[in-house]
């Protein structure tokens, strides 16, 4: 089992998310894992900043620590050809710690370049099935051409490439898309504990690791906590549907006007007690998930660092399937 820290880029500045990795890497955690959003879910998150800039800034800061990017879409706001250069330059500068996690995207953040953004779920993943063909061929190296029925890439070549390409996790919400993950990636990539996710990647040939954000929020009491995620993530309760569609933060307040502190206190772990905490990570653990990212929606990101240091760094790890 390994053990990664959410980096929330829609809650904090670069500076302070750099901060937060360091402090992460000395806490024991295995892995940082950053959004990379042009836009937050909601305006009262206040940040945003450029994803891959700040985990060039963590390389840098950084001994051990893996990185990934959970995750970037590399179809609509950025082209394939940018992805394969950006990820294969951070995988230099990490030494090898870097790990790409792509999926096909949220309207939110793809909007935004005025290129449109598919309506049909198909849609998006031919297009995430050809970005990711265009990202492996450029990282063979030499000067390569794709004509593929979406994208396109026109005599490119990547002059900086690590001897060992990053692994490739594959964000999956259905079961087609872990099956995806299975085809084209080397991981799979999840944010909710399906044990159908698992078997579709799994069944379809997927050997690899599979991710999955576990939602919690410190705080020294639940009630604090709870309100904290209510105020910042209660977006995470609207559903995958909403979450891929709305184009703006103004539309997911609106769309997450009914979420209460009773549902965070529900899906979420909150406040001081390290049972409810593993609690809420065993069904990821059950579901076949083996990289747990502990996603921590809190007011106090170094309170939180020190509670999993001393009360769920040891227990998190020991968790193992329990029989349904």
């Amino acid at each position: 089992m390994e053990i990664g820290y959410k980096l929330a880029a829609e809650g904090f500045g670069p500076t302070e998310l750099v901060r937060q990795a360091v402090r992460a890497e000395a806490a024991g955690f295995d892995f940082v894992e950053i959004s990379d959003h042009f836009h937050p879910w909601l305006d009262n998150q206040g940040h945003s900043p450029f994803a891959w800039a700040v985990l060039g800034a963590i390389a840098s800061e950084t001994e051990r620590i893996g990185l990934a990017t959970g995750v970037t879409c590399p179809t609509v706001r950025y082209h394939p050809a940018v992805i394969a250069q950006a990820a294969a330059t951070l995988a230099l500068l990490s030494g090898g710690r870097f790990t790409l996690g792509v999926g096909s995207g949220e309207r939110l953040n793809e909007h935004i370049v005025g290129a449109g953004f598919p309506v049909d779920v198909a849609g998006r993943h031919q297009l995430l099935r050809e970005a990711v063909e265009i990202i492996r061929l450029l990282w063979r190296g030499g000067y390569r051409s794709y004509d593929g029925r979406y994208l396109k890439l026109s005599d490119a070549r990547v002059f900086d490439l690590p001897d060992e390409p990053p692994l490739i996790a594959v964000a999956a919400g259905g079961r087609d898309a872990a099956e995806l993950a299975a085809e084209v990636g080397d991981g799979l990539f999840a944010t909710e504990p399906k044990p159908d996710l698992v078997a579709g990647y799994e069944s379809a040939g997927g050997g690899g690791p599979r991710y999955a954000e576990v939602p919690m929020a410190w705080a020294p009491d639940a009630h604090t906590a709870a309100r904290a995620a209510l105020d910042t993530s209660r977006w995470a309760l609207t559903g995958w549907k909403v979450m891929s569609e709305l184009p703006n933060p103004v539309n997911f307040e609106a769309a997450a006007t009914t979420v209460r502190e009773e549902d965070i206190l529900e899906k979420f772990a909150c406040g001081p007690d390290p049972r409810r905490y593993l609690d809420i990570a065993q069904p990821f653990v059950d579901a076949g998930f083996d990289h747990l990212v502990m996603q921590n929606a809190g007011p106090d990101p170094d309170g939180f660092l020190d509670f999993y240091r001393a009360e769920l760094d040891e227990p998190l790890r020991k968790l193992t399937p329990q029989a349904a």
